[in-house]
């Protein structure tokens, strides 16, 4: 046979993969194939595939009678919305995607062009594992792939995509990654499967009831999204990405926006309840303050109780972290803590401005939280905003007390602009509570306990005490959010920080 001919069978048969009919069962399951993934998320005709021609050269087990091209996933980069990307996608049409050590050395190679070049790097998981028939070679090829996980965490973004199994070790890859998105009903994740449960701790359990994208996205918050299909996926992941810069040494991506800056809200006027034990949806108010309405929220079913996500405003990416007053009253517990640090530190790694909006009662109490370590994760999410460099603005919306106040971005961690709405209360704790810590040996009536109350928010509660000691840059009236915040933003574009050496922090982990 020619060589030529040769070239052209051997490329035929990577494009196939595991032959139509595993490509025909993948599609029975409602999966895309690992090629199909990749013509959905790429624009038309950009992508480039490296190493279509590698195989495996394992003879154990006769597994070398079956030797596909490309050996089990595809490589290379191409541009989402034009932009630069380099992606790993994983076909399990052949041998059930596994990982051997040419498969890894595929994987470690774009890692290293994508560090090399600075362009944002996307995993697509769909394996059934290492290939036992390679044994430590896989292991192995695992460790390399970790490795540069951990290099290029905040050098470059990093996304992992769960579109079918991820188990066993393979599963750390995407926890070192920054994101990772699962798809209801085909995809799942954990570390040991439902018959290692059932052998050792004799418990009956599903794939998606151990592992599945509702439980990750709901109970461990492992998953930042879960989508109903490959598509849908694969197209908000376009839009996803568009939020970020391509490196830590990059600009921030900038959107022009018919939206101007100086808009007025009047309708936030009168989203906060006169009653202060009345909840509101923070989410109404981030959406009419960003750019068009453009919110992308992540883990929006974990710790409800605050709010994470990336929008824009005069037409530049910012990190929003947000109090919650539908769920827990907006109360700063483990998960939650967990959930905004992790963000905040990301933002802080990419250069991504960050701003907090705060209404927040104080940390949970109880002694599940107490025992569950929330001094130690509360001091997460003190220490990230304390650590972060980036510009950072502050609005307090309704109520900040205690040492919540002090956490969610304050002056005192080095906010750079710290506003507040004309009625909110920044104290200790809320009125009525230190009224009756103040007064509660006297028999105070109904009367004499509501004057207290008022003198207590005219003494220490109102935004005028912190405004006159310079906690607070300045009150705000609600109609004019929009404005304040792009102005802040764009006052600190050119923040700049120095920080004195040291070899890496010590996070309270």
């Amino acid at each position: 046979m020619k060589s030529g001919e040769m070239l052209e069978k051997k490329r035929q048969q990577s494009r196939l993969g595991g032959g139509q009919d595993r490509i025909d069962r993948q599609h029975d399951q409602g999966k895309l194939t690992a090629r199909e993934r990749i013509e959905v998320l790429f624009d038309t005709d950009s992508f480039e595939e490296f190493d279509a021609f590698v195989e495996h050269r394992c003879s154990n087990f006769g597994v070398d009678k079956n030797i596909v091209p490309g050996d089990g996933i595809i490589t290379g980069c191409g541009a989402i919305n034009g932009r630069l990307i380099f992606v790993c996608s994983q076909d399990f049409t052949v041998m059930g995607g596994s990982l051997g050590e040419m498969h890894a050395r595929k994987v470690n190679k774009v890692q290293d062009i994508a560090m090399k070049v600075g362009a944002p790097m996307i995993f697509i998981n769909d394996s059934g594992g290492a290939r036992i028939q390679e044994g430590v070679d896989a292991l192995a090829g695992y460790g390399e792939i970790f490795q540069r996980n951990v290099d290029a965490s905040g050098v470059i973004p990093q996304i992992s995509l769960i579109m079918g199994p991820c188990a066993g070790g393979a599963v750390y890859s995407p926890a070192l990654t920054d994101f990772t998105f699962m798809i209801q009903g085909t995809s799942y994740m954990y570390l040991t499967g439902p018959d290692v449960v059932k052998t050792v701790m004799h418990e009956d359990v599903t794939h998606e009831k151990l592992g599945g994208a509702r439980i990750h996205s709901t109970k461990s918050g492992v998953c930042d999204l879960a989508f109903d299909n490959d598509i849908s996926c694969l197209q908000q992941l376009r839009r996803f990405i568009d939020f970020l810069p391509l490196s830590n040494r990059a600009a921030l991506p900038i959107r022009n926006t018919p939206d101007p800056a100086d808009r007025v809200e009047m309708s936030l006027n009168n989203l906060v309840p006169s009653n202060p034990a009345k909840p509101y949806n923070m989410k109404q108010l981030i959406e009419k303050i960003v750019d068009e309405g453009d919110f992308f929220e992540l883990k929006p079913d974990f710790a409800k109780n605050i709010i994470i996500g990336f929008a824009r405003f005069d037409g530049r990416s910012v990190g929003i972290v947000a109090n919650q007053p539908m769920h827990l009253a907006g109360c700063l517990d483990i998960d939650a803590s967990l959930k905004a640090a992790r963000f905040i530190r990301f933002c802080d790694a990419f250069n991504i401005p960050i701003l907090t909006l705060v209404d927040v009662p104080g940390f949970m109490p109880g002694t599940a939280q107490e025992y569950g370590g929330i001094i130690k994760h509360g001091a997460k999410l003190l220490y990230s905003y304390a650590e972060a460099t980036v510009p950072k603005v502050t609005l307090i919306i309704r109520k900040a007390y205690g040492g919540a106040y002090i956490v969610m971005n304050s002056k005192h961690l080095r906010g750079d602009l710290n506003y507040a709405w004309a009625n909110t209360e920044i104290a200790v704790m809320g009125a009525k509570g230190a009224v009756a810590v103040l007064y509660k040996n006297q028999d105070l009536s109904i009367d004499q306990v509501e004057r207290k109350v008022e003198e207590y928010q005219d003494k220490f509660s109102s935004p005028l005490i912190a405004a006159s000691r310079g906690y607070l840059d300045n009150i705000t009236r609600p109609y004019h959010t929009r404005w304040q915040i792009c102005k802040a933003f764009s006052l600190l574009e050119n923040k700049k920080v120095e920080k004195p050496w040291k070899k890496h922090d010590n996070l309270p982990l």
